[in-house]
């Protein structure tokens, strides 16, 4: 009979995540890592499902039986293959609520004399895990700056030397603006960046503090979670400044390679808030391959949005203290030296490099 361990176990012991449920159901949220071995379709998921509704259990667990038989063989498989790639490791099997579907798939992998641990309550469990640790108090750090500054990769910078950090808009796939999503990977559902925030919290569980960029409530579709939001509303914020002619150099280098039909796009999109002038002249800039010049028109927009940004952090009860870090001429890595140097960031217990 397979253990059933907790959910913080489950996350903690060795071997790989197998998720059971429909490719549908992995693809709205599932444990970052985990490998979806679907038990149903998301077809016969749904044939099910209204079996149970209108028939009863048992005539849905008799049509999920002759719609599992015909795969066993190649279930079987999948999961010694599995297995073979994680020796000495069990299969960590989870569905929905840790009920038949991963029942089913767990008494497959002991006939074939494999390991198998399964997640108490299933996913649904993980889910309620998840947001308990966004609404858990965390020592966050903000890093701000206007566009340009070169925020996110004085993130990674810090990353790389030991620092914890939560790259909110790494995560998201998104940097957080009309033209945010450009060149990148499609963004994950809501549910499933809360999942990937999470992961990254629960590894900096002992950090002093955690740097997180300043953003809006919202990267691109994904949403901050509310517990979360509030505490970044509420944090010590350094600003990071950088002189406008290298602004303009780090974002002809993020845009400039951009498909300019999919900058004029974007552009239009915020084409009211821009104002007709301005507008236009960004997308003769586009038109003539002039990144310089169209990235100029952006600045004054993005600066009085962030501004906005600025005057509200930290209205709350008692107001959070902001530093300032002139960054003119230092690299990402330069300016994390620097920071880690005068003690305003500090190095995770036991990662010195």
């Amino acid at each position: 009979m397979a253990e059933r361990q907790s959910i913080e176990a489950f996350l903690q012991g060795p071997g790989p995540v197998v998720d059971v449920r429909a490719p549908a159901e992995f693809e709205k949220g599932h444990i970052p890592g985990a490998q979806n071995l679907p038990l149903f379709s998301d077809q016969e998921r749904a044939e099910v499902g209204t079996s149970y509704k209108q028939q009863g259990r048992t005539a849905a667990v008799q049509l999920g039986l002759s719609l599992v038989g015909p795969k066993l063989a190649f279930l079987g498989e999948k999961l010694q293959t599995l297995s073979k790639s994680h020796p000495g490791q069990p299969l960590k099997i989870h569905c929905w609520r840790g009920g038949m579907r991963s029942g089913s798939i767990a008494w497959l992998a002991e006939t074939l004399d494999l390991e198998v641990v399964l997640l108490e309550g299933g996913y649904k469990s993980y889910r309620q895990w998840v947001l308990a640790l966004m609404e858990q108090t965390w020592p966050i750090r903000l890093l701000g700056g206007r566009t340009g500054t070169g925020k996110t990769d004085l993130l990674v910078a810090l990353a790389e030397q030991g620092v914890a950090v939560l790259d909110l808009e790494g995560l998201a796939n998104h940097r957080g603006s009309s033209f945010g999503g450009l060149g990148l990977p499609a963004q994950p559902t809501t549910e499933h960046f809360e999942n990937k925030i999470a992961e990254v919290l629960q590894q900096h569980r002992s950090a002093q503090e955690i740097w997180v960029e300043a953003e809006s409530v919202q990267v691109g579709r994904c949403r901050i979670p509310s517990g979360l939001w509030q505490q970044m509303q509420g944090a010590p914020l350094l600003e990071i400044t950088r002189p406008v002619e290298e602004r303009l150099e780090q974002l002809v280098a993020v845009y400039g390679i951009q498909d300019p039909l999919a900058l004029a796009d974007a552009t239009q999109r915020i084409a009211r808030r821009l104002g007709p002038q301005r507008t236009k002249t960004a997308l003769e800039a586009i038109e003539q391959a002039d990144w310089h010049g169209a990235c100029a028109q952006m600045l004054d927009y993005y600066d009085r949005c962030y501004d906005h940004e600025l005057e509200r952090h930290g209205q709350t009860e008692e107001p959070s203290p902001r530093e300032r870090l002139d960054c003119a001429g230092l690299t990402a890595q330069g300016a994390a030296e620097q920071l880690i140097e005068s003690g305003a960031a500090t190095r995770s217990a036991g990662q010195h490099h």
